[in-house]
């Protein structure tokens, strides 16, 4: 009599893929919709670029509580309690910082690009396994959002400050998410398939 071994996760990895799945995509569509209504509404720091500032970090904040309620209790989920948190207060800095104008809001949207891409960096890490996609387009947004937050806030302080940057910011970003979870639909598409 042979024992079959099942080479199927556990059903726990299974339903934390799906749930991010679901997630990464979601959130990578609202931030390219987000970038495309953005670029046309920030001519001016008015009250609508303003609303939309703060929507951004909303978003954030509502994806990582998503988050936080689908992955197991340990130090990931404490990342993901954290950059929830965080990204409340940035909407926060946000919309006080934009009755400054532009150079204010871009040096808050910085600051919370460079804490958050490094919290996205440490979760990425520790989402490698196979089971989860390998989580490259995460690690590669997560780096690029600290790298780009330094580079804004060097740009806040020159002569010329431009808030078109984060357009370019949130698609890209939300291209990573979108791919990410492409990524993940595909390795589920391939463990099922070994499982058979």
């Amino acid at each position: 009599m042979s024992t079959q071994i099942s080479t199927s996760p556990p059903p726990a990895v299974t339903d934390e893929r799906s749930s991010l799945l679901r997630l990464y995509l979601g959130r990578g569509v609202l931030a390219v919709a987000w970038a495309l209504v953005f670029l046309g509404a920030h001519e001016d720091v008015d009250a609508l670029a303003v609303t939309l500032l703060v929507v951004y970090p909303v978003i954030d904040a509502v994806s990582s509580l998503i988050d936080y309620r689908a992955v197991p209790d340990g130090s990931e989920r404490r990342v993901t309690a954290f950059n929830g948190v965080l990204s409340v207060l940035a909407a926060i800095a946000i919309g006080i910082a934009g009755a400054g104008g532009v150079a204010p809001v871009l040096h808050v949207f910085g600051a919370w690009a460079v804490i958050s891409g490094a919290a996205q960096l440490i979760v990425g890490l520790r989402r490698r396994g196979a089971e989860l996609g390998g989580q490259w387009p995460t690690l590669i947004s997560g780096g690029l959002s600290f790298i780009v937050g330094i580079s804004y806030n060097i740009q806040a302080a020159g002569d010329d400050p431009s808030l078109d940057v984060l357009s370019v910011y949130a698609a890209g970003g939300g291209v990573w998410f979108i791919l990410q979870a492409l990524m993940m639909g595909w390795k589920s598409r391939q463990l099922r398939t070994r499982a058979l």
